[in-house]
């Protein structure tokens, strides 16, 4: 018996022992994922911060500001790898200069001059880009500057690309990296000395905008541009400032945090936007320390919900991007449950809005344009066939942009996702319910809209550039969530698309070795066709004239008895039912489906290009899936272009293309033609009237 009780007491002792250590080793590991996450918040500090003095200085919230951080590390990198420093475009046949002496193989060049000429160029870059593109667009609309920034990341992200390659460019630490002891748990010292510096950044800007004339000044033209510009200060050389010192504090981010993650490229940086805008929407774009302790935070609960998510308990669907829903979360209930718009800026000038002519001659054009696309489906070669598909399938998904942000003013970054969503329902429920062609894209439509009623209601209080914020991170979260998920898609990382079949005939894309089949391409034209014939009769109707009425005053089309709730509501129904469809000839035509096709980059790319074809218009749609990436022109181009690289020029000469036209031309292609000929109409109407009065008298 006493013998029994000491084994007891022994294994009680055992167990309570063995309990204290495995919590403490417990606790320790969240402790550790939480401080270590203190460098993401950092970084994401960085980006934050750069956004608030942009927008203080200028008013434009700047989806680009990640990309700016990408372009400034990458040429730190190189100066300090090779001692080059690389233009971004090539001068007498030469697109490097070398400014440090060339390293000893395995050395690196010295830190501080590569750093200080980093730091330099950034400022060089922010100042650029205010001066080029953004002072230009002071009097645009709100879409123009959001279209202006899109252009600015698509060309730094070709620029890069071109310049630096496509790996991954791994940087050596800059800070210490030795750990201590906190709470028993190790954390490397960088992280300290990044949050440290976040605090210490923080506190000189705050001091900055308080007490120097700068910052005062800014604080005025961010009120009143009429009232600075009365006491004698110009908007445009404190924007000028605002813009480089923005550049650079996401440069001194970007270098010293780019250690910390497995590499810097095209994509990571640039999402890091995203969590950004939440932490600077927090500190409602004003407040330097709730900015940073509000990213110093998502950082550290970011960090922490990557370890959770890995853990056995931890639900299998949500084992990705849950890191990513934190921003999108924080957004909403900012811009929502709060119900106040963004500060704004009283302009100096008027803005207009694009031009969304009624359409006219839409027979005889459909008929025309149809013809054309028919000619292009039997006699040309698979490679342009597959354009001229990407083409199809790109303008479906254009006018579901037409008809929110042409015609109602709501931008939305988030249609590709929509398309993607409807991608994987038509996925889906034509492998495990075997519903066939056509109610299975039909229902994945449907899935679609769901998700766009669902997106609209925020909104119901929110709108312009607070909206694009929402959807964006929308995008992102299910992006991560769904669209990379093995729950969701499969093992494969791509989810399989049963062939559409239509009274016995195969309608798929490819079968076999015929790729680019004619069967699919008259079904795909018929669905383009009525899509298109969809939105003109929209356009023409009563409900297209409360969305234009909606789009130019709400409060005047309320006052009017318009039903502003149920227009826009109406408005994301048949936007995201049209990016459904899109979606769904999408994955009929590459036959699998995965995320990588539905992105955010994709969403704000089919933005961009649905403005620089003409965003108020069918024709224009009928454009931007022409000049879109992967779409005919591109492929007519390549046809006399050599190199593997035309797809990266092609995204250049975008960019370059979607600026310019934001700044010349707010209308589009098609819109400035429609236009014209509206204008010369008016004029000759004009001219039979005033020949006509004399015969009268």
């Amino acid at each position: 018996m006493l013998l029994w009780h000491r084994s007891n007491r022994i294994t009680i002792y055992a167990l309570t022992a063995g309990i204290k250590i495995s919590g403490e080793i417990y606790v320790e590991l969240y402790l550790q994922n939480l401080l270590t996450g203190l460098g993401d918040g950092a970084v994401i500090a960085g980006v934050a911060l750069g956004l608030v003095l942009a927008y203080q200085g200028s008013g434009v919230l700047n989806f680009a500001h990640g990309a700016m951080m990408m372009y400034s590390t990458y040429i730190y990198d190189e100066l300090r790898d090779t001692g080059d420093f690389v233009f971004p475009i090539s001068f007498f046949g030469s697109d490097r200069v070398n400014l440090l002496g060339t390293p000893e193989k395995g050395e690196l060049a010295s830190f501080w001059p590569a750093f200080l000429i980093a730091l330099l160029m950034a400022a060089v870059l922010g100042l650029l880009i205010h001066l080029l593109v953004f002072r230009p667009l002071r009097g645009a609309p709100l879409l123009a500057k959001v279209v202006a920034t899109v252009g600015v990341f698509i060309l730094l992200q070709s620029l890069v690309l071109l310049r630096f390659g496509t790996s991954n460019e791994t940087v050596r630490a800059i800070l210490p990296t030795d750990t201590v002891t906190v709470l028993g748990t190790r954390i490397p010292q960088d992280r300290f000395w990044l949050a440290g510096i976040v605090i210490l950044t923080a506190l000189v800007l705050t001091i900055l905008y308080k007490a120097t004339t700068f910052g005062l000044a800014t604080r005025a033209a961010a009120e009143e541009e009429k009232g600075a510009t009365l006491l004698g200060f110009s908007p445009n050389v404190l924007a000028a400032g605002n813009w480089m010192l923005a550049s650079v504090v996401a440069a001194v981010f970007g270098i010293l945090a780019a250690s910390l993650s497995n590499g810097v490229n095209t994509v990571n940086y640039t999402l890091l936007v995203v969590p950004a805008l939440a932490g600077a929407l927090v500190g409602a774009l004003r407040s330097f320390w709730v900015t940073a302790a509000t990213c110093l935070a998502l950082g550290m609960v970011r960090s922490e919900l990557s370890l959770l998510q890995i853990k056995s308990w931890w639900p299998d669907f949500a084992r990705t991007g849950m890191r990513d829903v934190l921003p999108f979360i924080v957004i909403v209930a900012i811009l929502f449950f709060r119900g106040r718009s963004l500060p704004t800026r009283a302009s100096l000038v008027d803005v207009k809005l694009a031009f969304a002519p009624r359409p006219r001659n839409v027979f005889p054009a459909t008929v025309i344009l149809s013809g054309v696309a028919l000619l292009g489906i039997f006699f040309f070669d698979r490679a342009l066939r597959l354009s001229l598909y990407e083409s199809l399938t790109s303008t479906i998904i254009v006018l579901s942009i037409v008809i929110l942000t042409g015609f109602v003013g709501q931008v939305s970054l988030a249609q590709a996702v929509f398309a993607g969503i409807a991608g994987f329902i038509l996925g889906k429920v034509a492998l495990e319910t075997g519903i066939p062609f056509p109610v299975s894209p039909i229902i994945g439509a449907i899935g679609a809209t769901i998700l766009g009623l669902i997106v609209g209601i925020p909104a119901l209080r929110i709108r312009g550039i607070q909206l694009a914020v929402v959807t964006m991170a929308l995008g992102v979260a299910l992006g991560t969530i769904l669209f990379t998920n093995r729950w969701f898609i499969g093992n494969t990382g791509a989810l399989p698309i049963e062939s559409p079949d239509l009274f016995g005939v195969n309608l798929a894309a490819n079968v076999g070795t015929d790729f680019n089949r004619w069967e699919y391409g008259i079904m795909l034209l018929v669905v383009t066709a009525l899509c298109a014939l969809f939105v003109v009769n929209i356009r023409r109707s009563g409900t297209g004239l409360r969305f234009l009425a909606i789009r130019a005053n709400e409060r005047a089309a309320a006052a009017c008895g318009v039903n502003g709730a149920a227009v826009k509501l109406q408005a994301f129904a048949f936007s995201s039912f049209l990016a459904g469809l899109g979606g769904a000839m999408m994955a009929y035509l590459r036959g699998q489906i995965s995320g990588e096709s539905f992105s955010v980059f994709a969403s704000l790319a089919l933005l961009a290009f649905a403005y620089l074809g003409g965003i108020g218009s069918v024709s224009g749609a009928l454009v931007a899936g022409v000049i879109a990436p992967g779409g005919l022109a591109v492929a007519l181009i390549a046809k006399g272009f050599s190199g593997d690289s035309i797809g990266t020029y092609a995204n250049l000469v975008g960019g370059v293309g979607l600026i310019l036209t934001a700044i010349l031309n707010t209308d589009g292609i098609a819109g400035k033609v429609a236009r014209d000929n509206q204008a010369k109409r008016q004029a000759r109407s004009k001219q039979m009237k005033e020949e006509a009065l004399p015969k009268a008298g």
